[in-house]
């Protein structure tokens, strides 16, 4: 068997085994053994071939991995639609109880229920976006 196609074998069982583990470390010798697949295809002799495969997994699990890891765990930089209410402040329209109740949301009308269900807040108080449950802003007034 050619040692190119040794090579291919080993970064198929790499890039399998990354998909289970999620850490990127195997992906990174993966594709390290793709290049040294490459390598042997083109004749290079089997030390320098190992040679081949030290220098670029070093590189990549070094260089490469920490700024891939860096972008996959970021958070995330913008919330939208409903999650991006949560947190805002809100002006009562009519006034809100455990029930029911109604609150202006930036310009928008909404539905709303008191966070705490035992609290009455009256029309023109200012609250608190708690969370967003269906169409309802659960609201906690602000003091």
């Amino acid at each position: 068997m050619d040692l190119w196609l040794i090579w291919l074998i080993i970064a198929a069982v790499l890039a399998v085994a990354e998909i289970f583990t999620l850490t990127a470390a195997l992906g990174m010798l993966s594709a390290a053994a793709v290049i040294t697949a490459g390598s042997a295809a083109v004749g290079l002799p089997a030390p320098f071939q190992f040679l081949v495969f030290a220098a670029v997994s070093t590189v990549t699990l070094l260089f490469v991995r920490p700024i891939a890891l860096r972008h996959v765990l970021q958070p995330q930089s913008a919330r939208f639609g409903v999650d991006a209410l949560v947190g805002k402040t809100a002006n009562v329209v009519s006034e809100v109880t455990g029930v029911g109740g109604r609150v202006r949301i930036d310009g928008e009308e909404w539905t709303a229920r008191a966070y705490d269900e035992t609290l009455v807040i009256p029309a023109g108080k200012t609250v608190d976006v708690i969370e967003i449950s269906g169409a309802t802003a659960i609201v906690y007034p602000r003091d």
